[in-house]
């Protein structure tokens, strides 16, 4: 494929993620890469920050329809609902990319220092939902303790959907896992 061809950011973020499945993400190099992907480092720098970047170059995307949602749920809905159903609505988001989701979770799962980029990448997402439940007018705490209880829902959720075989719908293992956690805090 040549240089010009378009979708430079997926082809890049194919190679990387065939290359790391392939021999492991610290023994990959940018340059093979670009060069997997039929592109140069210089187009793969103006894409990504670095090679790890290329396994999280959707969590921008993923804030900002987060964000959204919970700021155009209904008034009255319960800062938890409001989260609960912010993070269904990214059912749609992972819809088609189920392969996708479980090669890179099985890649990240491999490596310390992505399992950790992994854990900064999702408290930035939840500072950012927090910070949206403020702008409803939930307290401090209560936004922080709302936003935690459901990126903990969305976790169990998401584990059980990369490993799920049958494919089941995320939203569908969110909302279960949500319920699973009220029915625990309410002691039935």
């Amino acid at each position: 494929m040549g240089r010009w061809e378009p979708n430079a950011r997926g082809r890049l973020e194919q190679a990387a993620l065939a290359l790391y499945g392939e021999r492991g993400f610290e023994h990959v190099t940018v340059a093979e890469i670009a060069e997997r992907a039929g592109l140069t480092e210089r187009t793969f720098f103006r894409h990504y920050a670095d090679k790890r970047e290329v396994l999280f170059g959707g969590s921008n995307t993923l804030q900002e329809f987060l964000v959204g949602a919970v700021a155009e749920a209904p008034e009255a809905t319960a800062p938890i609902d409001v989260v609960v159903a912010a993070l269904e609505s990214v059912g749609d988001f992972f819809k088609e990319r189920h392969d996708h989701a479980r090669k890179r979770q099985a890649i990240i799962e491999a490596n310390p220092e992505l399992q950790e980029r992994e854990l900064i990448k999702l408290e930035t997402l939840a500072t950012a939902l927090a910070g949206a439940l403020r702008e409803r007018g939930v307290s401090e705490s209560a936004a922080s303790l709302t936003v935690q209880a459901g990126m903990a829902v969305f976790r169990v959720a998401f584990e059980r959907w990369v490993n799920d075989t049958g494919q089941r719908d995320l939203a569908e293992l969110i909302r279960e896992s949500f319920e699973e956690l009220r029915a625990l805090t309410a002691g039935t």
